[in-house]
């Protein structure tokens, strides 16, 4: 295997943020899947790459060269209580590599052995979860909403002991960073705040280095409200696209809430299908605080404990005037996406209760989100069929509809036009829930990685329908959606 070049700032820059920790060796290290594309993106001859060796390396067996193998600190709120010291408790940074588009990644290894944050747990994960956060980040990926991905997943030929005992693996991720709003909150709970503004700097440095220099660079209070502000407009354009695939994240602790405004840890993750803004399928949300609809609000107080850890940095009135403009940034970001969902090109005042009483609508009769919005872009095309079959009372559905068809016809462009371009904005095909559990239990219980491979096949082409697999975007029976629930596995 081609070495990876690593440049490591965080280890370098930030000594006393981490704790320097090497990864576990495991008895029998095997190559389960290798995210091709994803290594050549990164600068990795995959021509090159030998199964075993990539093993080894991936599952933690011989870190390669140049890699500064660290846990980082951070802390967290989760479900609203706040843990002051949370941090890496079974993954490892190994470094830094800068890919072929000039961009600066992470290289982690998860589940990959105790750390000295790991809280009395074993540090290790089982196939299933890792085999979840490849599928679904490279869903998100297709999606084209900014995820971390899976560069490789690994078997470890040992057994991890959960509600029963489960074959163990390793996931290796790439990230634009791990900076958490939890990684600022370990070091401003301690008063720490000399480590708070190096943070900051490094955070701005890595992500907004506009920030960082140039003639025009503000001065300090400004600057950091200038990261504060990034922090938010990527939040809010990544909620929105959360919002537009009725994505689930299930657990948005503010240690799960990254600076570089990437999806991180899927864990109790899922896809609505009826839909229904109170939906949650994580088994520990009891109280539906991180249901769908909240996700938004969500985000907002994530990014005002984001804020508090930066007021020794810059003034309460700016920090204020940021959390403020939260939910304005996320709505104007949701209406220009839901604009194009809707084939419409000219913005008018209407279109935001247009789309809303679109969403009341299939509320009402739970009719299922992704198909909703295909079939909608089937009727501009002039195939008003599939939609009609989706719902129960074609009244209601035909009271919308007149409604816009009054406002397509005022915008330019053919049908055919407006309907190609709908369907870009809208999945034919998501990681459904049974088809992910179904994929996952095949390749945990039998070794057998055949069902991953294919529904990996469909949701890497999300847009693209193929009448051979129409069994891919069907959804699941209710009597299964109905009880589903995932599960913190990784």
């Amino acid at each position: 295997m081609k070495p990876i070049r690593f440049d490591n700032t965080y280890a370098r820059e930030l000594e006393g943020f981490y704790a320097p920790w090497p990864p576990d060796t495991v008895p029998a290290p095997l190559l389960l899947r290798l995210n091709v594309s994803l290594a050549e993106e990164l600068g990795l001859d995959v021509g090159a790459l030998d199964a075993g060796r990539t093993a080894r390396v991936f599952s933690g067996n011989e870190p390669p060269a140049g890699a500064t193998p660290i846990a980082q600190a951070y802390a967290g709120h989760q479900f609203g209580g706040f843990s002051p010291q949370l941090g890496d408790g079974r993954a490892l940074v190994l470094g830094e590599v800068i890919d072929r588009h000039g961009h600066r990644r992470d290289i982690a290894l998860k589940g990959s052995g105790r750390t000295p944050f790991s809280r009395g747990g074993d540090g290790k994960a089982a196939v299933g979860p890792v085999l979840r956060e490849y599928l679904i980040g490279e869903a998100m990926h297709a999606l084209g909403i900014p995820t971390t991905r899976a560069l490789a997943a690994v078997g470890t030929g040992e057994i991890v002991a959960r509600e029963r005992p489960l074959p163990g693996a390793v996931l290796t991720r790439v990230a634009a960073s791990h900076l958490r709003v939890g990684t600022f909150q370990f070091f401003a709970a301690r008063g720490e705040h000399d480590k708070v503004r190096r943070l900051a700097d490094y955070a701005i440095a890595r992500h907004g280095p506009h920030l960082a220099d140039g003639p025009d660079l503000p001065p300090p209070p400004d600057r950091y409200a200038a990261l504060l502000r990034a922090v938010a407009e990527r939040q809010a354009s990544l909620l929105a696209d959360w919002m537009l695939v009725g994505f689930i994240h299930g657990v948005m602790n503010t240690d799960n809430m990254s600076i570089s405004g990437e999806t991180i840890d899927y864990g109790p993750c899922a896809f609505m299908e009826g839909y229904d803004p109170q939906t949650v399928f994580s088994s520990i949300d009891t109280g539906g605080r991180y249901a769908y609809g909240n996700q938004p609000a969500i985000a907002q107080w994530n990014l005002a404990r984001f804020a508090e850890t930066l007021l020794p940095l810059m003034t309460k009135d700016q920090a204020m005037e940021v959390i403020a403009a939260f939910p304005s940034l996320y709505e104007d970001r949701w209406l220009v996406s839901i604009r194009a969902k809707l084939g419409l090109a000219i913005p008018e005042a209407g279109d935001a209760a247009l789309a809303k009483d679109w969403l009341t609508l299939l509320h009402t009769q739970q009719v299922d989100f992704t198909l909703a919005w295909r079939r909608l872009a089937d009727l501009a095309g002039g195939q008003p069929e599939p939609l009609t079959a989706l719902f129960e009372d074609t009244g209601a559905l035909h009271v919308w509809l007149d409604r816009y068809q009054h406002r397509v016809d005022a915008e330019p462009g053919s049908a055919v036009t407006r309907a190609e371009r709908m369907r870009r904005s809208s999945p034919i095909y998501i990681p459904r829930n049974h088809r992910v559990e179904e994929a996952l239990t095949a390749a945990s219980d039998h070794s057998d990685l055949g069902p991953f491979d294919r529904l990996l096949d469909v949701i890497t082409h999300p847009f693209e329908e193929r009448p051979d697999h129409e069994d891919y975007s069907a959804p699941a029976p209710l009597a299964v959606t109905a009880c589903y629930q995932t599960f913190c596995g990784t």
